[in-house]
């Protein structure tokens, strides 16, 4: 099979180690006799594997230990609605920095629940920048802050950790969780769906400070409750366990890269590659600001809309799939995370000179 480079923005690919590891073990895990697809979800096989996982991810991102690790179903949007159900507490109101697509669509569940205030909007820029933190308008006493720190759509991507005094700070991590270190501890709630950096569709991971559990809006459902989910160490319904064990694989396969600090190198150099081939070029442009373009997600367009189709069907007979822009943007976008190999970006942005050199 000729090689191929996967840039789609999720569910995404996979390093190749790990889609190697679960080939080996696809029928027999460990010399238990099962597969892991097959084994009771509670069962001391199943059990290790998920303690395992946790430990590891613990440790890749320096959890500290007052908070809890939950690996759930439903994916990030279920999270839209089960945020605010936990983290009122008796409040009526949440703040949101809306600065892109899956931004909106956290304020439109939220609304059903709360009063939103938009401390921060950046839909007037059609999505292409954070505001500056200068004119958002915070409220001490808002139950929460909610933000997207990489908006996948857009690429519009927050480079540091907003500031909301002792307000719990939210954030839906879901394209950029371990693309880099961060500080766990300033934030009251991280969620991610997992099908871009954490492994295949199927898994939501949670990680929630003990102090914002065991306090829900009434009449929330229990598999909406964190709390429930901390007390039965997320086997209060049969979990996603396949989805579970290869996120443990990707954990591993992370650690035995250097961890965080070191695969934030990679991405940071493979961000800069290609933002430089779009910048030093006529033919290409990014229509995000400078300052805030995201390292996972980059959209961009070439300078004559009628060659869209033609720079696609040239990237998929070179083996660079799934470039086309979301539908409600247009244009390209090469998502890179943590399991594209900088030889992937390097053979797209070859790709793009070549093409520029033929039509520009």
């Amino acid at each position: 099979m000729n090689k191929v480079y996967n840039f789609s923005a999720g569910p995404a690919m996979l390093p190749a180690a790990v889609i190697e590891r679960a080939q080996a073990e696809m029928s027999d895990w460990n010399d238990s006799g099962m597969s892991v697809m097959e084994m009771s979800h509670r069962g001391s096989e199943f059990m290790s594997i998920a303690g395992h996982a946790e430990q590891v991810l613990r440790e890749i991102m320096e959890i500290p230990s007052n908070y809890r690790v939950l690996f759930l179903q439903g994916g990030a949007s279920t999270q839209f609605a089960a945020v605010p159900m936990n983290l009122l507490r008796g409040k009526s109101s949440a703040d949101y920095l809306l600065t892109g697509i899956w931004g909106k669509k956290a304020v439109a569940e939220a609304s059903r629940y709360c009063d939103v205030n938009l401390a921060a909007d950046a839909s007037e820029r059609s999505f292409t920048e954070i505001p500056s933190p200068e004119t958002w308008s915070l409220d001490a006493n808002a139950a929460y802050v909610h933000y997207t720190p990489n908006e996948t759509i857009g690429g519009v991507e927050f480079h540091w950790v907003p500031d909301v005094g002792d307000v719990p700070l939210v954030a839906d991590m879901s394209s950029t969780i371990l693309s880099r270190p961060i500080p766990v501890e300033r934030y009251g709630v991280i969620y991610a769906g997992a099908q871009k950096n954490i492994g295949p569709a199927g898994l939501a991971l949670i990680i929630v400070r003990e102090d914002l559990t065991g306090e829900v809006v009434e009449g929330t459902p229990a598999m909406l409750n964190y709390q429930t989910h901390a007390d039965n160490a997320s086997m209060f319904n049969t979990p996603p366990t396949y989805s579970w064990y290869i996120a443990g694989l990707v954990f591993d396969w992370l650690r035995e890269q250097g961890g965080l600090r070191a695969i934030a190198e990679v991405n940071r150099r493979k961000a800069d590659k290609l933002y430089k081939a779009i910048d030093e070029s006529d033919f290409y442009s990014s229509p995000v600001r400078a300052d805030c373009r995201s390292w996972m997600n980059v959209p961009f367009t070439v300078a004559d809309g009628s060659l869209d189709a033609a720079f696609l069907a040239g990237t998929r007979q070179a083996g660079l799939l799934a470039l086309k822009g979301h539908r409600s943007v247009g244009g390209m976008r090469a998502s890179i995370y943590n399991a594209m190999p900088e030889k992937g970006v390097d053979t797209l942005v070859d790709f793009m000179k070549e093409f520029e050199s033929s039509n520009g």
